[in-house]
């Protein structure tokens, strides 16, 4: 019997309907919305492209919204400034410097600037170390985004041989993290499978739920999942292009032959990649309630 596919877009919509009524319902207790800035620095068309994706979903969901465009040569000092301008902003819950940035400019110290209470991608060390305590206001938002496919997937994690492949700041680590509390959701044992793993299809065999962030094309094959298990394919990698002229996607999941096996599994595009924008949303209407002392 063929997997279960979940689709990512009808999940985000769900999630974005729920953020848009609890949005409505605060505005009329508080008179206040969340306020989410992105900073885009320079003229990256991919940049542009998610920056501009951020900001219309914010709009429809009826957030407080600034889009703060700076020229590529914008001085690492006007830029650090400009962030701290926005940390004193009570209008603004979420800042989000898009990357990557010009090379003249640290990365690592950008995001240190941002106040961790107000850093709706949950890349500052502060909010890293809450994950991995179980304290996180918000998580990274592809990792969560995981976590709500599972969850509204009906599966069952607790107690669950959860395999992650891939080790990365912003999926790997973050997800295996994730799994491992004591939460709805989580309550997983977690194990984390890399380039350095030797046999790698012996551990993602054992997987209950399997967890693909590898970087690498229709890497997981059918012989390397155990059957019935729930597969979340994180990849998205360009093979090459239709005849209509666009890019043709695969997912690190050979997902034709793996969907035989699977009990559910997330299709590339259309799985993941529609929950990291929504989840975003989520983080900054969270980064909200937290400056209006609402838990």
């Amino acid at each position: 019997m063929a997997a279960k596919i979940i689709s990512g877009v009808e999940v985000a919509k769900q999630i974005r309907e729920e953020i848009k009524a609890e949005v409505e319902q605060l505005k009329a207790k508080y008179n206040k919305v969340p306020g989410l800035v992105t900073i885009l620095v320079g003229e990256n068309p991919a940049s542009i492209s998610y920056v501009t994706g951020k900001q219309k979903t914010a709009k429809e969901l009826g957030f407080y919204s600034v889009q703060d465009d700076q020229p590529a040569d914008i001085t690492e000092d006007r830029l650090l400034a400009l962030i701290d301008k926005y940390n004193k902003d009570d209008s603004i819950n979420g800042i989000l410097v898009q990357l990557p940035l010009p090379k003249h400019i640290n990365e690592t110290k950008v995001l240190y600037a941002i106040n961790p209470d107000k850093d709706v991608d949950a890349f500052h060390p502060v909010n890293v170390g809450r994950l991995v305590i179980g304290e996180g206001i918000f998580l990274p938002c592809t990792p969560a985004g995981i976590q709500e496919l599972l969850i509204r997937g009906g599966v069952e994690t607790s107690g669950a041989h959860v395999v992650v492949v891939g080790r990365s700041n912003i999926v790997g680590k973050p997800i295996a993290n994730i799994m491992l509390q004591k939460a709805k959701g989580a309550n997983s044992t977690v194990t984390v499978v890399h380039t350095g793993t030797k046999d790698v299809g012996h551990y993602t065999r054992m997987a209950d739920i399997l967890i693909v962030a590898a970087g690498r094309a229709n890497y997981i094959t059918a012989d390397m999942v155990k059957e019935g298990a729930a597969v979340i394919d994180v990849g998205v990698n360009r093979i090459g292009m239709t005849p209509e002229g666009k890019a043709k996607l695969a997912g690190d999941v050979d997902f034709e032959n793996v969907k035989e096996k699977a009990s559910l599994i997330t299709p590339v595009p259309g799985g993941v990649g529609p929950m990291t924008i929504t989840m975003l949303m989520k983080n900054t209407l969270a980064a909200f309630k937290q400056s209006l002392g609402i838990k």
